[in-house]
């Protein structure tokens, strides 16, 4: 069996994919997203990956879907921005390609890319883009939960009026007091438009410029995002909490007030190791980490 192993990043607008050969990622091969349909999309992914793979043999494909998976059986239980709710991404893609197919949500495979690059046994990832999305690592594995479909840290509540009786609640996820609606780049379009700018990027772009109204707003989601930060030290005790995505481009504009906020809720004696900064690996984790996933689970396979 070859050791060469194939990563798909699958997102919204792009699919990404590239090959991992003795530890090295080649140049990914990007391109646009086919979401006409399940078919369309999985015949889109069956053809990158062959034209990736080329005459050469690989071990195994891993893929990182936004998505909730079902982590038994590599089946997408539910899928907001691609077409795959439901189906059995592994077990389709295995029959197609004829080699070991691993499937994990986005977040968690770029949170194993971040790992892997710090060398991090125990870490955090907080991906702040449109949503907010988590993924964990302990002892140097993602971790899933009983079902595969954690950590959603995205929807832990950060926020939320109990004095009723019946707290504020919505049909719809995210739930108002999350830390998703509170502080994703949706929640800083939010505040960029009551202050006068046109999205959060605009508002970025101005608070590094110096301007007081947009370094307000950062202010404000950082000190959210350090509420999320907070319960996630003290539930992981990580030795990095890392912030992705892209609202993380504001760097210390954002992060030095959730630092400041989360240094005030995180229990004395708990996250006395954990380094709160941005995600270093960048564009790639998504595709570097699926790689890596499909290593790690081909060489548990092997074990068991």
């Amino acid at each position: 069996m070859g050791d060469r192993l194939i990563g798909v990043d699958v997102g919204g607008t792009k699919v990404s994919v590239a090959v991992l050969a003795d530890g090295e990622l080649g140049e990914p091969h990007i391109e646009p997203t086919d979401l006409d349909s399940p078919d369309a999309l999985l015949d889109q992914l069956v053809r990158l990956i062959q034209e990736a793979t080329g005459d050469e043999e690989i071990a195994a494909v891993g893929l990182g879907v936004p998505s909730v998976v079902d982590w038994e059986t590599g089946r997408v239980r539910s899928s907001v921005n691609i077409p795959l709710e439901d189906v059995p991404l592994r077990d389709v893609l295995r029959e197609r390609l004829g080699v070991p197919v691993f499937v994990d949500n986005d977040a968690s495979v770029a949170a194993l890319a971040e790992a892997h690059d710090c060398g991090a046994q125990y870490l955090v990832m907080l991906t702040v883009g449109t949503g907010v999305g988590g993924g964990v690592v302990i002892d140097g594995r993602v971790y899933r939960g009983a079902t595969g479909a954690a950590p959603e840290l995205g929807h832990m509540l950060i926020a939320a009026d109990v004095e009723t009786d019946a707290p504020e609640h919505s049909e719809r996820f995210p739930q108002p007091g999350s830390l998703e609606a509170l502080a994703s780049g949706r929640a800083l379009d939010r505040l960029a438009q009551d202050r006068g700018f046109e999205d959060g990027p605009a508002v970025v772009e101005a608070a590094k410029g110096g301007d007081e109204k947009a370094c307000a707003a950062l202010r404000l989601l950082g000190h959210r995002l350090g509420l999320g930060i907070a319960n996630a030290i003290n539930a992981f005790d990580p030795e990095v909490l890392a912030i992705g995505g892209g609202v993380s481009t504001a760097g210390d504009l954002l992060l030095e007030p959730a630092r400041e906020v989360a240094s005030r809720f995180v229990l004395p004696g708990v996250g006395t190791r954990t380094e709160i900064r941005t995600a270093r690996v960048g564009p790639r984790a998504g595709v570097h980490g699926a790689a890596l996933l499909a290593g790690q689970e081909l060489e548990a396979e092997v074990r068991t």
